[in-house]
């Protein structure tokens, strides 16, 4: 009972936050952000051992402050999720544009690689704007909650203007459907998902446990593959969901290969915004050769 009444508080909370003034909802954000990055924590710990890892050039002093920016835009990006999903379309469409280089209305077979920044989940700008401009629906994996309750309440948010979230596990032959029938495929690789149906690939120069899904799928369909960066604007009054042309020559006949040269394009997209990338994952948390964990 009491746990019931806690999950309903909640949603009743991020209702509360989906209905606040854009830019006193950022405000928040940026409030809980920054008092996040003061408290010791084991996610604390995280941020600054994946800095210390990847930019072995900062300084102690560098690398604090650059936390403290990553913490401040992820409040950001936490408060914000109450839009990505109890926010109407034009709230979503109001919060990201999208700009893209190819046609999204031709349902060309297509995946969409997207990667971890703290901004907002580009896909559901996608979905909220499908049928004003007759996109195909998106389809893309989640991971499962431990929470019963939000599993199914976030499944559903995400899902609400026609979208398709697929479990991860063991729905290979779902995605690969979705995919020939022309539907936006989001897939996300940069997170650490376990050695299976992956590779240790250079990231940022260190040996990196990386999925080879995206390889591996566009051989099989014949699926264009494009990037999708969501990114803050320069006045951070909202996001930019930009989408690529298709990566020429993607994918060859090494699916190392592949999942190699997308880990070199999110290294080089992170050095560009580096407070933006999701830093609060143990990213490096599987090593080669059974080294030990730098966590």
């Amino acid at each position: 009972m009491l746990k019931s009444l806690l999950n309903q508080l909640a949603v009743g909370f991020l209702k509360l936050l989906s209905i606040l003034p854009y830019r006193l909802l950022v405000n928040l954000g940026y409030m809980l952000g920054s008092i996040a990055a003061l408290i010791p924590s084991d996610r604390n710990r995280v941020v600054k051992t994946n800095l210390h890892l990847c930019f072995p050039e900062l300084s102690p002093s560098e690398i604090n402050q650059l936390s403290k920016k990553h913490w401040r835009l992820l409040g950001r990006s936490l408060v914000e999720k109450s839009i990505i999903w109890l926010g109407s379309a034009k709230q979503v469409s109001d919060m990201i544009e999208v700009q893209s280089e190819v046609d999204l209305a031709n349902r060309k077979p297509r995946i969409l690689v997207n990667m971890h920044f703290t901004g907002i989940e580009g896909s559901i700008v996608l979905s909220a704007l499908s049928k004003t401009h007759d996109w195909p629906r998106t389809s893309g994996f989640f991971q499962k909650m431990k929470s019963p309750f939000f599993n199914q309440k976030i499944i559903d948010w995400r899902n609400r203007f026609g979208g398709n979230s697929i479990d991860r596990q063991g729905n290979s032959m779902e995605l690969i459907r979705e995919i020939r029938k022309g539907s936006f495929i989001i897939i996300a690789p940069d997170i650490d998902l376990g050695i299976k149906d992956s590779t240790f690939v250079p990231f940022f120069n260190i040996q990196t446990n990386t999925i080879t899904a995206v390889s591996r799928l566009a051989k099989i369909t014949g699926a264009d593959v494009c990037t999708m960066i969501t990114t803050l604007k320069e006045d951070d009054s909202g996001y930019i969901c930009s989408i690529s042309k298709p990566l020429e020559n993607f994918p060859s006949d090494d699916p190392e290969a592949d999942t190699a040269r997308l880990n070199q394009f999110f290294e080089k997209e992170i050095r560009l915004r580096p407070a933006e990338y999701y830093w609060v994952h143990k990213r490096f948390k599987n090593r080669p050769n059974q080294e030990a964990s730098p966590y």
